[in-house]
């Protein structure tokens, strides 16, 4: 209620809304629609299937639109951020995914995200309007509070259903984030979205212009909760999971198998044929109770006089017992080390034939995959199960409905994730995403990677997590993956503990090939527990560390000839030598976890990059400091231009001296 009277106009809208809904779109009349539902000759503009809405080609500008903004490290709020591969970035994520994208481009297994669903009390229309100057853009979100956040206002705002591009609002927001996304995945790569009723067609229809029809996956069904009571109509208990490929071309081996469906324990046994045939169990060649066969019913002898017919006899009888395999299968299995007679203690001639029932391959030696695709369907795990999840890491409840670590493991267990491969959440939320990953590479021996993005929104000054310290929703999410990681080591301590008193227990055992390989199997287990990456570093979104040019409105020659004094130096004042460090990272397609050394000791300011790769010149440059850089063959060298200021010749000879050595050099 609004509290205002219904005009007659509103009045006869409502009513053609009854009698023809397909002459609206969100909430209003489109004409054209209406004329040609009443009958009218038309012709609509540009006729052709496409999904097309308000403020579509603005939102294409702000995709295309380049950002100058840069990541900047928080040592700090990381945990041990020297060495860890696992990202955290805190920022506005179309901005994170610009700044991405030269360093990333490709680079991505796979991207989960969990958008706003778009239920009408969603906050999400983002400032997107980056083409504008700084200072207009903070006049029109509002100005930053007094501890330097930006107010909520100006963050984003309500979309409500009562807003006349309600669908549209939603759909700018999400196509240039889906585009950039896009850049970052791998031919081989994999993106899920999740989404519900409110604008899973829109989205299946968007995802479908920008990784096109051909690479879709599948839409995944989560049953979420078992009811709900005060449902007006159908109990609404799924949501869904929007899958797409980069390249179906390159999916062969993306996706994983149920191999729960298989009891892979069975398979300990090693011999010669290991690298061809993996591990093996042995099983009976001979069954009873089947039809039977005389052909299949023969004596079977191996080396020094070992000699069986079926159920262990000594001589040709009907009893129903047969061989599972002919005489000719059983002279090749023998040949090709499938068959082994053993001795028995309960069988009449002393003797019982096994077959070696490999994992990669079958009875055949042909390769196979004991294994099944997975179902669309998700099922065992519910909403309330993402708040125990924050009840168990804080004792608190500080989100509403997060998604439960257990549903977004089950997602990764979608695809093949291979040594170091990185899986993307640019809707960060919670950090369920990072916890997930890490518990999942724990269970599993897996070594994913994990970059989360997540805007630092204030909290409610009134909810639980503000009285208890924190800011925003990026707060909550790095302290909740902090603690995911102690807690996570600990149980990590546990179960190495139990693994020691099983090798402990299998020693003191009498030796056996069988003993050997489990203990090596055990061992092994260990040391991929102990080496798991439970850190993160953690990258806030900032301005760049330097100047950027401002447009002079007008013939201004007093103020254009002021702002370029500005650029003798173009180091901006509030710059560091760190945070330059990993802006030239970024726009030198580097990637966030690339290793920067101090090249010379009591010289501050000179790095290589990835042993050779690159070195940065960020203080100072002298003859000496150019020839040690060049001694070092790196394969390119940036250099602030103002190191050079006053001694034009050792520029002239640095140029002159790099190409010489056939080494990429640039000045900024």
């Amino acid at each position: 209620m609004d509290g205002t009277s219904l005009t007659p106009e509103q009045e006869k809208i409502n009513a053609l809304r009854q009698v023809l809904p397909e002459a609206f779109s969100e909430g209003k009349i489109d004409w054209e629609k209406l004329k040609a539902t009443l009958g009218e000759d038309i012709n609509f503009a540009n006729e052709r299937y496409v999904l097309n809405w308000a403020g579509k080609s603005d939102a294409f500008k702000v995709l295309q639109m380049p950002t100058t903004k840069t990541l900047i490290p928080a040592k700090e709020e990381s945990v041990n951020f020297d060495d860890t591969q696992n990202i955290f970035i805190e920022g506005e994520n179309l901005e994170v995914l610009k700044v991405l994208q030269k360093s990333y481009f490709g680079k991505v297994k796979m991207i989960y995200i969990d958008p706003p669903y778009n239920t009408g009390n969603d906050s999400f229309i983002y400032p997107d309007k980056f083409s504008e100057s700084k200072a207009d853009y903070e006049k029109r979100v509002g100005d930053k509070d007094e501890e330097g956040y930006m107010t909520k206002d100006g963050m984003f705002k309500k979309n409500s259903k009562e807003n006349g591009q309600y669908h549209s609002n939603w759909l700018n927001m999400m196509m240039p984030r889906l585009y950039l996304a896009k850049n970052l995945l791998r031919q081989d790569g994999v993106i899920f979205v999740s989404i519900d009723d409110n604008e899973v067609h829109n989205l299946r229809l968007l995802m479908n212009e920008i990784f096109g029809e051909e690479n879709f996956v599948a839409e995944l069904i989560w049953e979420k909760k078992t009811g709900a009571s005060d449902a007006k109509t159908i109990a609404t208990t799924t949501e869904y999971v929007i899958v797409f490929s980069k390249n179906n071309l390159e999916l062969i081996s993306s996706f994983s198998k149920n191999k729960e469906s298989y009891d892979l324990n069975r398979y300990k046994h090693k011999d010669q044929y290991f690298e061809k045939r993996g591990l093996f169990y042995f099983d009976n060649l001979d069954r009873g109770g089947l039809r039977y066969s005389d052909s299949l019913n023969f004596l079977i002898e191996g080396e020094n006089g070992k000699r069986t017919y079926p159920n262990g006899r000594t001589e040709f009888v009907n009893d129903g017992w047969i061989w599972k395999w002919g005489k000719e299968k059983v002279k090749w299995g023998f040949e090709n080390g499938f068959l082994e007679i053993k001795e028995s203690t309960t069988k009449e001639s002393g003797y019982a034939v096994y077959y070696k029932n490999y994992l990669n391959v079958d009875n055949e030696d042909n390769p196979i995959e004991r294994s099944a695709p997975l179902k669309n369907l998700i099922l065992g795990v519910k909403n309330q199960d993402g708040s125990s999840d924050i009840k168990d890491i804080f004792n608190a409840r500080y989100f509403d409905y997060p998604k439960p670590v257990k549903y977004i493991k089950i997602i990764l267990k979608y695809i093949e994730l291979n040594q170091s491969d990185i899986v993307l959440d640019f809707f960060s939320g919670s950090g369920t995403t990072a916890h997930a990953v890490m518990d999942l590479n724990k269970e599993d021996g897996g070594n994913r990677k994990y970059i989360c993005v997540q805007l630092p929104e204030l909290i409610d000054e009134k909810s639980e997590a503000y009285k208890a310290g924190y800011l925003t929703i990026a707060d909550i999410s790095k302290e909740r993956i902090t603690r995911a990681g102690k807690k996570i080591q600990e149980e990590i301590k546990t179960e190495i503990k139990k693994i020691e008193a099983e090798i402990k227990k299998l020693q003191g055992e009498l030796p056996t090939e069988e003993n050997k390989v489990e203990i090596e199997n055990l061992q092994s287990k260990i040391k991929n527990l102990q080496s798991q990456d439970l850190g993160f570093k953690v990258l806030k979104l900032d301005d760049s560390n330097f100047k950027q040019w401002q447009q002079i409105e007008g013939k201004d020659a007093q103020a254009l000839a002021e702002q370029m004094k500005l650029f003798v130096d173009p180091v901006s004042e509030s710059a560091t030598i760190e945070n330059m460090v990993y802006e030239l990272l970024l726009k030198s397609g580097k990637n966030l976890n690339s290793v920067a050394t101090p090249l010379l000791r009591g010289v501050g300011g000179v790095f290589c990059i990835n042993q050779n790769e690159l070195i940065l010149m960020l203080e100072k440059a002298t003859q000496e400091i150019i020839n040690t850089v060049i001694a070092e063959k790196p394969i390119k060298v940036i250099a602030l231009d103002k190191l050079f200021k006053g001694n034009d010749q050792l520029k002239t000879n640095t140029v002159l001296q790099m190409k010489d050595a056939g080494i990429e050099f640039k000045t900024i």
